[in-house]
């Protein structure tokens, strides 16, 4: 069988030069059930010590709609401030760009102001990966490239990346940026295959950006399958995991892995024996009838 690329122990963020782990760790449901330091500090080792060096959080994260902007971030400062050697052995990513209740607002005034705010929560001088959350309608992109740049030039932030933005305003806010993309983050999983056929992977293939993948589970729905599409792909998963004795989900994660656009995968879970086990996904290796085998379930029909 024709055998793919095995998965290389770290990508290079587009041209960044900053090297990552291939597969993340999310930090979406980190400020949640009034989690202690010491206990959030236990997840953020977790992913440390499987060698999952990027951690990927953002200003939104943790609020319910009403209260509680930037706690995850905060919570991540205090995590830090308790045990500063962990800022060293992490890539930090964060995202703004989403004020509530507008609920977008990537206006220079307020992008600086939000990457300040930031910093300031998390307790850092700099952040290594900073996207743009969900794309302001109502903000010309090359307003949005001046406020980041200059974020770039005063060294808050290293690299730059997107979240979610279409094809055309990817392209649009890369044309004005001097600093340049290095990252972009849709929705990829083996349920979500639009960016496969759509031209998206092309895109960051093209423009040299490395697609960091949420919801890479599909939002938890491929470990409970209940459509007949679902748990077609489920099995193939569960058939290439029992070949490999790894588990449905670093299955999934490492098909996406497989994905010569470098996908990086960010696992969701809150469970520091999960986060570890994700790590596994980098040591698979896949031949080209298995991806494909998950491809055409994801699809429910037959390649053309």
């Amino acid at each position: 069988m024709s055998e793919l690329p095995s998965i290389p122990a770290q990508r290079i963020l587009g041209h960044s030069g900053i090297a990552v782990s291939p597969i993340a760790w999310g930090m979406w449901r980190f400020a949640e059930d009034g989690r202690s330091v010491s206990e959030a500090a236990r997840l953020v080792n977790a992913a440390l010590d499987a060698g999952i060096t990027l951690l990927d959080t953002a200003d939104i994260y943790g609020f319910d709609g009403a209260s509680g902007f930037g706690d995850a971030e905060a919570l991540l400062g205090e995590v830090l401030a308790a045990e500063p050697g962990l800022r060293a052995r992490m890539v930090l990513a964060s995202k703004g760009g989403i004020r509530p209740p507008l609920p977008y607002d990537q206006s220079p005034a307020y992008l600086a102001e939000a990457i300040d705010a930031s910093l300031q929560r998390m307790r850092v001088d700099t952040i290594d990966l900073y996207q743009i959350h969900r794309p302001d309608i109502l903000a010309h992109p090359q307003e949005v490239a001046r406020a980041l740049d200059a974020a770039v030039a005063a060294g808050k932030i290293r690299a730059l990346g997107v979240s979610n933005f279409t094809m055309a305003q990817t392209e649009a806010l890369q044309h004005f940026l001097g600093t340049g993309l290095v990252a972009t983050q849709p929705e990829i999983s083996p349920l979500r295959i639009d960016c496969f056929e759509n031209g998206e992977l092309d895109q960051a293939m093209r423009l040299g950006l490395t697609p960091l993948a949420w919801s890479p589970l599909g939002g938890g729905q491929l470990l409970t399958p209940q459509s007949p599409r679902d748990r077609a792909v489920a099995e193939e998963l569960d058939r290439i995991a029992s070949e490999q004795g790894v588990s449905r989900s670093v299955a999934a994660y490492g098909w996406l892995m497989a994905h010569p656009a470098g996908i990086v995968p960010i696992i969701g879970s809150q469970n520091p024996e999960r986060i570890a086990e994700g790590a596994q996904a980098a040591g698979m290796r896949w031949t080209r009838q298995d991806w494909y085998a998950v491809l055409v379930a994801a699809r429910g029909e037959r390649l053309p």
